[in-house]
């Protein structure tokens, strides 16, 4: 988790993590979202080869602070795949997207999308667990194995 006071924070926290991680390609359909805030990665992103990538970029449509749960939907650039299928996720969302509990992300949904909510609403709450075999736990068979997320002050 990372708290940036502004835009320009985001940018250079973000920038440091990539150079620091060495990551060289970084998957990213929301073209708004990096040059809201002035991130200068433009060698390192790419639009294609989602599997191929050591990272993936997102918005949210909410974080709730109750579960510490990113409210991802179909209605977003991103689309379904793009927080599952890296080995890490970064999630970019402002303050005023920090709600209470699920129940405030879903009244919040219905009054973004009315009667056109999206086909799928997810809960990320992060690496996956799962021990259904032998019940031995398994941490981040399914989804990202690390997940960052960055809080911008709005």
């Amino acid at each position: 988790f990372v708290y940036c006071i502004n835009q320009q924070e985001l940018a250079f926290q973000l920038s440091s993590l990539a150079r620091k991680m060495d990551w060289q390609k970084i998957y990213c359909l929301e073209d708004k979202l990096l040059q809201q805030a002035g991130v200068s990665l433009d060698e390192r992103i790419v639009k294609e080869g989602l599997a191929d990538c050591d990272v993936s970029i997102t918005g949210c449509e909410c974080l709730v602070a109750r579960t510490g749960s990113i409210m991802m939907s179909t209605a977003q650039t991103s689309g379904r795949t793009t927080s599952v299928y890296a080995p890490i996720h970064i999630c970019i969302a402002y303050s005023h997207q920090l709600v209470h509990d699920i129940k405030d992300a879903l009244q919040l949904a219905r009054e973004k999308y009315g009667s056109q909510l999206p086909s799928q609403i997810t809960f990320a709450t992060g690496p996956s667990r799962t021990a259904d075999i032998e019940k031995t736990l398994v941490v981040g068979v399914h989804g990202p194995k690390e997940v960052y997320v960055f809080l911008v002050e709005s």
